[in-house]
């Protein structure tokens, strides 16, 4: 017998395989973390891309930043500081920056959350607020992008004479990848925003690592450049959440360079397909709610068989993390049910999830092993588990004997580059 362990929460769990069964591990690239994080990040902000200049700020030129909220491990305590250090160099006055909290359709983080999130340093001399998407006093209308996405922005945001964005450049499931000015045109727009752009979900080049020709991304970008989003600063992560690279400049310039990075970090050839996936998002933040968790479904999905099955390891602290995922579920009992009602309600933030799940359940079966009631993880088609004895069990009993098994247990962190062929 031979346990594999696999991050769930803040700790992890061991699986623990029969003899016949000879698991494989699918893992990023081995590719060792900065030394000194501050450096690299100094570094990065000393070298700015695509940019000729910095402009010049003064006590009266007034910054924005937008920082991702607590469903991303963005290292801000790496992050922030040295930033800070080059707004004063180029002039800003401390009490002219403010930080605001990408929340996106996530619900705001509260003061306390907040306390606990940032640098207390920021806390102590920075103004911080949590936008809040559905606040029409928060909002301002700049117009429509040419694929019609009314663009709804945060006020405080738009109306700064510097507007910063910071995050991660990952590979994202169905955004293609995150960062870049997504922070701003996702995370400090509307609802309506929000909504418009993520009906792009049903178009199929909206997709894990689809770029260029990724309709949802590119009309984000085009929302950034309607809000003026002056600056990025960037980084990339190995799977224990490490900074590796840092990149800031001209957002766009950052993002293209950021995604270079990004695939020779996470892209991992895989020769063929199998019977059982195993996928851990890779523990807290990200799995704090089955919403977060099912980006590792969208890795494990790629390498999963027709027919078969992925045993999804999240641990959900906070439930499914949107109770508009399961009000839209409370009358659906299948996969193409969830497609029938998509298309009579049309496509709402939230619910979206449940299309997510749908377009993979049309082929294979999801086990979640995670701490959610057991009734809840069957409405949403899901089969549940607590332990991974159960979830072994209960996946056995679905697929021939001597299934042909990987394991992800840093799924989040991989793109998994699939040869053409891979039954051949």
């Amino acid at each position: 017998m031979t346990a594999y362990s696999m991050p769930y929460g803040n700790s992890s769990l061991n699986f623990i395989f029969a003899p016949d069964e000879s698991p494989e591990t699918i893992i990023p690239k081995t590719t060792l973390p900065a030394n000194n994080p501050l450096q690299v990040i100094r570094s990065a902000l000393e070298n700015p891309i695509g940019l000729e200049n910095l402009p010049s700020l003064n006590a009266d030129s007034s910054v924005a930043i937008a920082i991702n909220d607590k469903t991303r491990p963005v290292p801000h305590h790496d992050l922030l500081p040295p930033l800070l250090e080059k707004l004063k160099k180029m002039g800003a006055s401390r009490n002219k920056i403010r930080f605001i909290i990408a929340s996106g359709t996530h619900i705001p983080m509260q003061s306390a959350e907040i306390n606990k999130f940032l640098p207390e340093e920021i806390l102590a001399h920075y103004l911080v607020t949590a936008h809040d998407c559905d606040d029409v006093n928060q909002l301002v209308y700049i117009g429509k992008t040419t694929s019609k996405t009314p663009v709804w922005v945060n006020r405080e945001f738009v109306n700064a004479d510097f507007k910063i964005v910071t995050g991660n450049i990952e590979p994202h499931h169905f955004m293609g990848f995150s960062g870049g000015v997504k922070s701003a045109a996702i995370g400090l727009t509307g609802r309506k925003t929000i909504n418009t752009n993520h009906t792009f979900l049903l178009n199929a080049k909206s997709a894990l690592g689809v770029y260029e020709e990724n309709p949802m991304r590119q009309d984000v970008e085009e929302i950034g450049q309607m809000i003026g989003v002056d600056f990025a600063l960037n980084t990339i992560l190995d799977e224990e959440k490490r900074i590796i690279h840092a990149v800031s400049g001209q957002p766009l310039t950052v993002m293209k360079h950021g995604i270079q990075l990004s695939r020779q970090v996470c892209q991992v050839p895989v020769t063929k397909l199998y019977d059982l996936v195993i996928a851990s998002v890779g523990g807290s933040p990200k799995d704090i709610n089955l919403y977060q968790s099912q980006k590792a479904l969208s890795r494990a999905s790629l390498i999963t068989r027709d027919g078969g099955v992925v045993i999804l390891v999240a641990e959900c602290p906070e439930g499914s993390g949107s109770s508009g995922y399961e009000a839209f579920m409370q009358d659906v009992d299948s996969p193409q049910a969830v497609f029938d009602k998509f298309k009579k309600s049309g496509f709402e933030v939230g619910p979206h999830k449940a299309l997510q799940f749908a377009r993979e359940l049309q082929r294979i079966q999801v086990i979640l092993l995670s701490s959610l009631d057991s009734e809840l993880v069957k409405k949403l088609l899901l089969i549940p588990a607590t332990t991974p004895e159960e979830a072994l069990a209960k996946a056995r009993e679905l697929l021939p004997s001597g299934p042909e098994i990987a394991l992800l247990p840093f799924a989040k962190n991989i793109l998994p580059e699939v040869q053409q062929n891979p039954l051949g």
